[in-house]
């Protein structure tokens, strides 16, 4: 009997509420047992990014090397990849494992609008990550850099979508997050098939520090769990949705808060 892993691979944000932090919390809370490789140290607070400190990349490869030679994990989460030796560091430190699942969430821009990756690693995050990528989770500022066109639309969304796969990944959700209306509405593209929308109420808070970290971990967690893509996003969907709910009202600190990614924990699984 083992405990069901997954993987973050992230920087580590001092104030809890978004990168690894965010991370293992939404793990833990889906019964999933969560190992690390840290990506790098960053200066932050709920105001904003005040400095970011990668991690050497041989110490990147070699946290992720030791996790994967003992823990196994069953699916793969990376997220805010600061420099381009990093990005090459964790693709040729996995590249051997051939993981089932990976979920990339490209860290270019922090909620509070803080530039996280360094202009030159986004051709080496294309060329290198994206391809390994079970499913990719741009946000729309991220899948403007990444498809090279501004999106105003569900049709352009669609257009960045087909050329965003076109780099490699096997799937890509688009995420509506920074839209403005009563509904947020995230997009599923898979090569093939048609278009799917995950649909929920927008909430009126301050408190969104970390969702797409907190997102992208979730969808980690419930392929892990042995859910199909579309399910395991839906479900994900759900879960940031309630765990925003839950805490909305609540404050930490002076800027964006955290989720309440601890709203209903489940017992960590066993396989």
């Amino acid at each position: 009997m083992k405990y069901l892993c997954a993987l973050t691979i992230a920087g580590s944000d001092s104030c809890g509420g978004a990168g690894l932090q965010a991370d293992i919390k939404t793990m833990s809370a889906l019964g999933v047992y969560a190992a690390s490789a840290v990506t790098s140290v960053t200066v932050q607070n709920t105001l904003g990014v005040q400095a970011v400190q990668a991690i050497r990349p041989d110490v990147v490869a070699g946290q992720i090397r030791a996790v994967m030679d003992d823990v196994a994990p069953v699916a793969i989460k990376i997220g805010m990849v600061n420099d381009r030796p990093t990005l090459q560091a964790i693709a040729d430190a996995l590249r051997p494992y051939h993981p089932r699942f990976v979920v990339v969430d490209p860290v270019m821009v922090s909620t509070s609008g803080s530039p996280l990756m360094q202009p030159d690693a986004v051709d080496a995050f294309c060329q290198q990550l994206l391809p390994m990528a079970t499913v990719l989770t741009p946000n729309l500022p991220e899948a403007e850099v990444l498809a090279h066109m501004p999106i105003r639309s569900f049709d352009d969304m669609d257009e960045a979508a087909r050329r965003i796969i076109q780099l490699g990944c096997k799937a890509v959700l688009i995420k509506g997050g920074h839209w403005e209306g009563q509904q947020k509405v995230d997009r599923l593209y898979m090569p093939g098939q048609p278009p799917r929308s995950y649909e929920h109420p927008t909430i009126e808070t301050r408190n969104t520090h970390g969702t797409g970290c907190t997102l992208s971990s979730a969808i980690a967690s419930f392929l892990a769990r042995g859910l199909a893509l579309p399910e395991a996003v839906g479900s994900a969907v759900d879960y940031l949705a309630q765990a925003i709910e839950a805490g909305k009202d609540v404050a930490i600190g002076a800027g964006h808060g955290p989720v309440d990614h601890l709203f209903n924990p489940e017992k960590l699984i066993k396989s």
